[in-house]
């Protein structure tokens, strides 16, 4: 079989990734426990580097998580991040040396290809907010700190000697666990670890909020069927669906064959946006008919606007405010009843279809022995012009 970008998807390429994570993980766990069975490498590689490398092991396997959560939102940086932890994770699965790291090396081999094949497909670039910088900053900060001023006064610490225990002492102070084997020894080193302890929680804090608000609010926007405030700043040459009726599952599901074409909704019905939500479509609760949703999900960058709801009065509201906001936008529509096609025309759509015109020329087509395909192929110009014979009829 050919090894083309077809058979290799994207969805492998994340697949092989958390396996990978997860592989790294329990390798390491089990080469930390003295639980991993001995390989014929084993006599070549000294007891404490297999010690080593299975803790560095568990380490780079929970980067790796994190690595294919990136890929799964197709960030540019999780690509950077796989590529360069998979030749890692073989390496420090050789040097374990052990009969269960052995499936780590070869699948962290096999999943080279398979990244390097869909290398265009992550794509999306990611800018960390001046928020997330100041807070990751003020992380680094508050442990070097701690690190730095424990070291340099470990002669009035018990049992700090090197920079190691000196960083394990601000990690410790800073988690609140003090397991009490390194303590100040004289004033100074205290006053100095309660310094230390209120910079450290204080940073530890600020950056949980500053990482799970986004991923809290992004549960609460899909949980309400709203979309997220990043969803909204990528809309770029899209394509808005305004409105929700008969017509909108198979107008998406048009849209989702198209590769790489970007699209959202937006419709009044909650229920219909929850139901959006749960399946990752992106959808905005608010009236189409109103300015301020469609500037929001910019109906200025967009490339056409498609309109196809039940009810022919919403829809050329929607028609008209999309038309003031983008004159140069493509509008089609699909209209209810056959006599306000022109009214939705004079509303500003570019192009009005009768569904119900379409189908019954398919139909009788159909019952005469025509082929449903090629009934459609052959009839959907002249039900379009039947169509535009109404518009120009009196309103």
């Amino acid at each position: 079989m050919e090894l083309t970008r077809d058979w290799v998807t994207v969805r492998a390429s994340i697949l092989l990734t958390f396996a990978v994570a997860v592989l790294s993980i329990l390798a390491g766990l089990a080469q930390i426990g003295g639980l991993g069975v001995s390989g014929p490498l084993a006599p070549h590689v000294p007891d404490f580097v297999r010690q080593t490398v299975g803790f560095t092991g568990t380490i780079t396997g929970f980067a790796m998580l994190g690595s294919g959560f990136a890929l799964r939102n197709g960030y540019r940086v999780g690509w950077y991040s796989t590529a360069v932890l998979l030749p890692l994770t073989a390496l420090q699965g050789l040097m374990q040396a052990s009969v269960l790291s052995f499936p780590l090396v070869a699948l962290s081999v096999l999943s080279v290809p398979t990244l390097v094949v869909n290398r265009s497909r992550f794509d999306r670039s990611y800018s960390p907010s001046p928020t997330q910088l100041a807070a990751g900053a003020a992380l680094v900060t508050a442990v070097s700190y701690g690190t730095v001023g424990t070291y340099a006064l470990r002669d009035q610490f018990n049992g700090a000697e090197t920079i190691v225990d000196a960083f394990y002492f601000t990690v410790v102070t800073a988690s609140t666990v003090g397991y009490g084997d390194i303590s100040p020894a004289t004033d100074i080193a205290q006053l100095f670890a309660l310094s230390s302890l209120v910079m450290n929680v204080a940073a530890f804090a600020v950056a949980l909020g500053v990482l799970l608000t986004p991923a809290i609010e992004a549960q609460l926007s899909k949980a309400l069927g709203k979309m997220t405030d990043r969803q909204i700043d990528l809309l770029d040459d899209h394509v808005l669906v305004l409105g929700y009726g008969d017509l909108t599952e198979p107008i998406l599901e048009e849209l989702d064959a198209r590769d790489g074409t970007e699209y959202a909704v937006v419709t009044t019905d909650e229920t219909a946006a929850r139901r959006l939500s749960e399946r990752d479509v992106p959808v905005f609760t608010a009236d189409p008919s109103d300015v301020d949703p469609l500037e929001r999900v910019n109906i200025g960058g967009a490339r056409a606007v498609v309109v196809a709801t039940n009810d022919d009065a919403r829809d050329a509201l929607a028609i008209l405010t999309a038309r003031q906001l983008n004159p140069d936008v493509r509008i089609v529509a699909a209209v209810t009843q056959r006599e306000n096609v022109n009214k939705l025309r004079r509303a500003g759509a570019d192009q009005v279809i009768s569904p119900t015109t379409l189908g019954g020329h398919i139909l009788i087509d159909c019952a005469f022995g025509a082929d449903s395909e090629d009934a459609t192929t052959d009839l959907l110009g002249g039900a379009i012009d039947d169509v535009e014979d109404l518009d120009d009829s009196p309103a």
